[in-house]
C-alpha cells in the first residue's frame, strides 16, 4: 500500500496526477490577446491551438481569437519556416491585425526553430508588426508563458524616451478583466497617470453589440507599448508574475520598477495604495478610504464565523499568496497551500506569512499537483476549499464547502467580470467565504433537526 502522508507524497518528483497548472502557451495568448488589435499565433499544430483558444473561451466565455501555423508530419521533420511565412502573410491579408504576436509550442520547440531568424526574413506590411516569445509547454507553466509573451513584446517594440512621460506602467499580473478595470480605477483615484500592460478589459469583457468584433476596442495599444520605455517606473503587482518583464524593461530602457504583491485582502491594497500615493504625491481619496473601512465592517461583523477555520488554497501561485493572505487577515488558518508553477521563491513567500501571524502546521508546495492535495486532505480534513474548478471532484469526494476563484473558472459565469483584487475585491473575497461557510452550517444544523424515519 502506498504511503500517503504529505512527507513521503513531497518527495514525488517523476510524476504530476491533475497538475495545478495549465501550458505556457495559454498564458502567451492571454497576455497578447491584452494588446490592442493583435492576432495570437500558435507556432506549432492545428491541435494545440484550438485547446489554448477553448482552454481561455471556456474560462471567460469569450471567443479567444488566435491563428496557427498549422504543422503537419512535414513540418515535423523540416522545420515550420514556410509555415510561418506562409500563415504570418495570410493573417495580414485576411484579418488585417495590427500586430501578430508568435509563441512557441512544444514540438516548435523540439525541432528547434529559430523564429527570430524567420520574422527578419519576412515581409512583414509597412506599418505592421511581428513578435515573437518562446513558450515551450514542458516547462514551467502558463503565469510562465505569460511573463515570457511579455518580455517578447518589450523587447520588440518598447523604446527608451529621450524625455520621460510622466506616467507609471503597471503590470497587472494574471488576472481577469474585472481585476484589470479595478486596478485601473484605484490608480485612477489616486491620480496616478498610467498605462496597464497587458490589458484584457474591454477585449474578454467587450459587450453584446449585436455584431462581432475580432479586435474589441479594448487592450494596450501598440503605442503604449512602445511608451513603457519612457515611464517614470512600474509597478509590477503579483512579484512571481511581474518580476521578469520588469528586468527586461530596466535593462533594455533604465525604467526601475517595485515589485509588490498582487493587491488581494487588506494588507496588499494598501501597499499598492502607498506606492501609487509616493509616485503621484497624491493623498488617498476618500472613496477608498470608505471602502477599506466597509471592508473592516464586514469583516469584524462576522468573524466568529471564520475565526480558526481551516482551509486548503490553490492555483497561480501570486493570486494563492494573496489568497493566504486575506485568509491570515480575517482569522482563518491556511492548512495546505500549493502551486503548479515552479518556482521556490513561493515557498519563501509564503513561509514568511506563517511566520508572520505565527501560524505552523501549514503544508506549502510549489510545483504540486491535486492528487497531492487531495490525499493529504484525506489524511487530515479542512474546512474550506478556495482554489480554481479542478479542485471541485476533491470537494464534492470529501464533502467539503469549496469557493471557486482564481484560472480557470470553467464550471461557473460573470466571475471574470468582478474583482478579487482591491477593497472591493476582498469584499466579494468575503461575501462567497463567509456565505459558503454559513451555507453548510445551516445544512448541517437541518440535517441534526431531521426526525428519525421509524
Amino acid at each position: 500500500m502506498l504511503d500517503m502522508t504529505p512527507a513521503v507524497l513531497s518527495e514525488r518528483a517523476a510524476l504530476r496526477i491533475n497538475p495545478c497548472k495549465t501550458c505556457q502557451p495559454v498564458g502567451a495568448m492571454y497576455a497578447a490577446l491584452g494588446v490592442h488589435n493583435c492576432m495570437p499565433h500558435s507556432h506549432g499544430s492545428q491541435g494545440c491551438a484550438s485547446y489554448h483558444r477553448t482552454f481561455l473561451s471556456r474560462h471567460f466565455k469569450e471567443p479567444a481569437i488566435s491563428s496557427t501555423s498549422s504543422f503537419t508530419e512535414g513540418a515535423s521533420v523540416f522545420g515550420g519556416g514556410s509555415n510561418i511565412r506562409t500563415s504570418v502573410k495570410n493573417v495580414f491579408d485576411i484579418y488585417n491585425p495590427d500586430i501578430i504576436a508568435i509563441h512557441t509550442t512544444c514540438l516548435s520547440e523540439t525541432i528547434g526553430d529559430d523564429l527570430n531568424a524567420y520574422i527578419q526574413e519576412m515581409e512583414i506590411p509597412e506599418g505592421k508588426y511581428v513578435v515573437h516569445t518562446n513558450t515551450p509547454s514542458y516547462v514551467g507553466s502558463h503565469i510562465n508563458g505569460f511573463f515570457n509573451m511579455m518580455c517578447g513584446f518589450i523587447k520588440y517594440l518598447s523604446e527608451r524616451g529621450s524625455a520621460k512621460n510622466g506616467k507609471a506602467a503597471i503590470f497587472p499580473g494574471f488576472v481577469n478583466p474585472g481585476d484589470m478595470r479595478e486596478l485601473k480605477r484605484i490608480a485612477k483615484l489616486m491620480n496616478t497617470p498610467h498605462i496597464m500592460f497587458p490589458d484584457t478589459s474591454g477585449v474578454l469583457d467587450s459587450p453584446m453589440t449585436g455584431s462581432y468584433e475580432m479586435y474589441p476596442a479594448g487592450g494596450t495599444t501598440i503605442d503604449e507599448v512602445k511608451a513603457l520605455g519612457a515611464c517614470e517606473k512600474v509597478f509590477a503587482l503579483g512579484e512571481l508574475t511581474g518580476e521578469e518583464p520588469a528586468n527586461v524593461l530596466d535593462r533594455k530602457c533604465g525604467v526601475k520598477y517595485e515589485l509588490l504583491p498582487l493587491p488581494i485582502g487588506i494588507e496588499n491594497t494598501d501597499k499598492f495604495l502607498m506606492a501609487l500615493s509616493r509616485f503621484s504625491k497624491a493623498e488617498v481619496s476618500y472613496e477608498l478610504e470608505e471602502e477599506r473601512g466597509q471592508l473592516l465592517d464586514v469583516i469584524l461583523d462576522a468573524h466568529f464565523y471564520l475565526y480558526g477555520k481551516t482551509a486548503a488554497i490553490y492555483g497561480d501561485p501570486d493570486v494563492a499568496l494573496g489568497l493566504m493572505s486575506f485568509a491570515l487577515e480575517i482569522g482563518m488558518i491556511p492548512k495546505y497551500v500549493i502551486t503548479g508553477t515552479p518556482g521556490e521563491a513561493f515557498e519563501r513567500k509564503a513561509a514568511a506569512l506563517l511566520a508572520k501571524y505565527s501560524v505552523e502546521g501549514c503544508t506549502v508546495k510549489q510545483s504540486a499537483d491535486l492528487f497531492a492535495l487531495h490525499q493529504w486532505i484525506k489524511q487530515e480534513k479542512v474546512d474550506i476549499m478556495l482554489g480554481t474548478s479542478y479542485g471541485k471532484q476533491i470537494a464534492r469526494a470529501e464533502d467539503i464547502p469549496f469557493v471557486r476563484v482564481g484560472f480557470p473558472i470553467l464550471d461557473r459565469y460573470a466571475h471574470s467580470y468582478f474583482p478579487i483584487v482591491g477593497y472591493r475585491g476582498a469584499m466579494r473575497l468575503f461575501e462567497s467565504i463567509t456565505n459558503t461557510l454559513m451555507d453548510r452550517q445551516d445544512r448541517d444544523a437541518a440535517d441534526e433537526d431531521v426526525e428519525p424515519v421509524m
